[in-house]
């Protein structure tokens, strides 16, 4: 088996001006069939896409390097949130296709898609909150979604391009983990769409920062703004005493030696409290069954943070 060759660092990619052309092409084994390509033809869907989210002031991808550190449970807490100031519309666009956790997290599981023709509706969980997600259009929350990367990108498009949003103060996008071709997708998708940015989900420890540090590199890559990393189940919050403890130490400095060495600023830390579990199992509101909580009140320090940041 050849050994495989890594692309040089500044690689154009495939399908633009530049591929086979640029400094960086010099050398490279593919050059020729890069170039030979040409430039791909523009995405109509594109500008389709920017059409129908026009009326969405606000849009946000929530990112993690790696699976498990809780991005799914921060964006609908994030979104449930910010959704407590009634004078604001929250979407949340569930493209985690492998695993869509927004419809158990939102007590939503099991709802239908329905379709008008203006596209399809979102599922509506409070008056000015709102969710689509690839979740309501398996067969069962146990179903397997078996799939290649085009037919989970086409799916992708759809959700960006037919979802009736209506008019919103921020959508808030659940991206699957990792730096895969979902994210060059929807990135592409969304180009004409005014992103604002980027929110990076992770945890403590080092096994989690480096693969932040990744996605950290793929943002500016990709020239998408980072707004801010959380660092979720910072500190673990006892329920009887209320005493915190580490449970994910942070060999590395954790968060703040990551945003010092990067210029990425913290949003926050959110401490690892049985309450979150326990609302999201049960489709509840974090903000509405324990308001007084700890990781509540800090939810509502980052989410001032991140409506600052994006003038909200």
């Amino acid at each position: 088996m050849s050994e495989m060759v890594e692309a040089p660092e500044h690689c154009p990619g495939t399908g633009t001006e530049l591929s086979g052309k640029a400094d960086a092409c010099q050398g490279c084994p593919n050059q020729k069939i890069c170039e030979a390509a040409g430039p791909a033809p523009p995405d109509p869907d594109i500008k389709i896409i920017a059409e129908r989210l026009a009326e969405v002031k606000h849009k946000v991808l929530v990112l993690s390097g790696k699976g498990g550190v809780g991005k799914s449970t921060v964006t609908s807490n994030l979104a449930r949130c910010i959704a407590t100031r009634p004078d604001l519309n929250v979407g949340i666009l569930d493209i985690d296709i492998c695993g869509p956790s927004q419809p158990r997290i939102l007590g939503v599981e099991g709802e239908g898609v329905h379709q008008s023709g203006s596209g399809w509706s979102p599922v509506f969980i409070d008056d000015n909150l709102s969710v689509m997600s690839a979740g309501f259009l398996l067969p069962s929350p146990d179903a397997a979604v078996i799939w290649r990367g085009p037919k989970k990108n086409g799916l992708i498009k759809q959700l960006l391009r037919d979802v009736d949003w209506g008019g919103l103060d921020i959508l808030l996008v659940d991206t699957p983990p990792g730096t895969s071709d979902e994210h060059l997708s929807i990135v592409q998708y969304m180009a004409e769409a005014k992103l604002d940015g980027a929110v990076i989900v992770t945890t403590p420890q080092e096994i989690s920062l480096q693969d932040v540090r990744k996605e950290i590199n793929f943002c500016r890559k990709v020239n998408l703004p980072i707004l801010g990393i959380i660092e979720n189940m910072s500190m673990f919050t006892c329920p009887k005493c209320n005493v915190s403890s580490v449970i994910l130490p942070s060999s590395s400095g954790g968060a703040d030696k990551l945003t010092e060495s990067t210029g990425v600023p913290l949003l926050g830390r959110l401490p690892l409290d049985p309450v979150v579990g326990q609302s999201c199992d049960e489709g509840t509101s974090l903000f509405a069954e324990f308001p007084d909580s700890r990781v509540a009140r800090e939810y509502v320090n980052i989410t001032q943070t991140l409506a600052s940041a994006i003038k909200l």
